[in-house]
């Protein structure tokens, strides 16, 4: 290998390693911010999971399904329950400014809100299956 083709392999060498050090940084930035909205959605996660509103919901979704011969299927998916109900789907997610209903019909969301936990589970219920 002669001097020149050995300082071109070191050059390139050296760029790899600023680049591979860039999204090495990049990488960990994401990892971070990906933790830290984890950590402030954490609270709302555990009241999805071990509160009485999903408990509710599901049993009044159940109802309200059946009378319209319509299976409803719940779903955890890590912190998300979603349901669904022929072509339409709700998946209640957590974040950290609470928890969050994505309404999806035919799989194009239609809509969102934020879900009080402590509020009233019917009545979402029959708004989600009347639509």
């Amino acid at each position: 290998m002669s001097y020149l083709d050995n300082l071109e392999s070191s050059l390139k060498n050296l760029e790899t390693n600023q680049e591979r050090g860039e999204d090495l940084k990049r990488d960990a930035q994401h990892r971070a911010s990906e933790k830290a909205r984890a950590l402030a959605a954490a609270p709302h996660a555990d009241a999805l999971k071990n509160g009485a509103f999903a408990h509710d919901f599901l049993a009044h979704a159940t109802r309200i399904g059946f009378t319209q011969r319509t299976k409803v299927q719940p779903t955890w998916i890590g912190n998300v329950l979603r349901l669904q109900a022929r072509d339409r789907r709700l998946e209640f997610r957590p974040t950290p400014d609470g928890v969050r209903a994505f309404y999806f019909e035919d799989d194009q969301e239609t809509g969102n809100e934020i879900v009080d936990l402590k509020g009233n589970a019917e009545e979402l219920a029959k708004r989600w299956l009347a639509a």
